[in-house]
């Protein structure tokens, strides 16, 4: 699950509980999200990157580095 790529289906900030699509399986699944840092914010649509799976169901994302953005 660490190193790929999800995007935010429900706000990820401080305090929050987040939501974030990641490809899962020959799918896409939802998961429980966090920012990494404790501190930054994700708006919904925004593409992240899994730093951390907690199981069952929890992620913890951080920005997407600019060499995988697809707008760089």
């Amino acid at each position: 699950m660490t190193g790929r790529i999800g995007r935010v289906s429900g706000h990820v900030g401080p305090g929050t509980v987040g939501e974030v699509m990641v490809p899962f399986q020959g799918g896409t699944r939802a998961f429980f999200a966090h920012p990494y840092d404790g501190s930054s914010d994700y708006p919904v649509g925004e593409r992240v990157l899994v730093m951390y799976f907690e199981p069952p169901q929890t992620v913890y994302v951080e920005q997407l580095p600019d060499f995988l953005r697809e707008d760089a």
